[in-house]
């Protein structure tokens, strides 16, 4: 009698450990939530307003403005970023010259013929400004000791495959003298406008 009682108790229990199982597997299987996700459950996929909020973010890095000039001799790019005029009578110009030969570059030809300048070694010394409606030119400004308010070359010039930044200031042409030529060494006259500094 106890016997039986016992395999009724495990038949019982038996039953019921399948039917839990069977109704944990329908369960995890069914999908069946109405559509509802569960809010804790990850997804490799971002939602769309994540993807709206990268946007936005993408959006509003600031563009890389345009070059106001860009001229080739060679393997030497000079590219123009931008002309300042500054409220003490003076023009700031700031570009980028790029090798993209495979030697080293020597900018010695840039820093001009004038004995006083050799000093400079190689920089932007003899870079010019020239307005030809004024038909006047503007040398690279210089300090009470002959050296010019410019970029001096690390080394000498700029490695193979390698761009680096430079400036030249000069004296300002008049304030109707928007557009000019920046001329250096053997490179093509670069036409630029001159923009007013805040």
């Amino acid at each position: 009698m106890k016997s039986r009682h016992t395999m009724k108790s495990r038949r019982a229990v038996t039953a019921v450990a399948i039917a839990t199982g069977l109704l944990l597997t329908v369960a995890g299987c069914g999908g069946g939530d109405g559509g509802k996700s569960d809010k804790n459950a990850s997804s490799s996929a971002p939602s769309r307003t994540e993807s709206a909020g990268d946007e936005e973010t993408q959006s509003e890095a600031p563009a890389a403005e345009p070059a106001l000039a860009e001229v080739k001799n060679g393997d030497i790019t000079l590219t123009v970023t931008s002309a300042v005029r500054d409220e003490g009578g003076y023009v700031t110009v700031n570009g980028t010259v790029t090798n993209s030969g495979g030697d080293f570059w020597v900018a010695a030809d840039w820093r001009g013929d004038e004995r006083e300048l050799s000093k400079n070694g190689s920089s932007l010394a003899g870079a010019a400004l020239v307005d030809s409606k004024a038909k006047k030119k503007y040398l690279v400004l210089r300090d009470t000791d002959g050296r010019c308010l410019c970029t001096k070359f690390e080394g000498g010039g700029v490695d193979a495959g390698q761009t680096t930044d430079w400036f030249a200031q000069f004296p300002a042409p008049p304030t109707d003298s928007t557009e000019v030529n920046f001329q250096v060494g053997t490179m093509p006259p670069a036409s630029i406008e001159i923009s007013e500094g805040e």
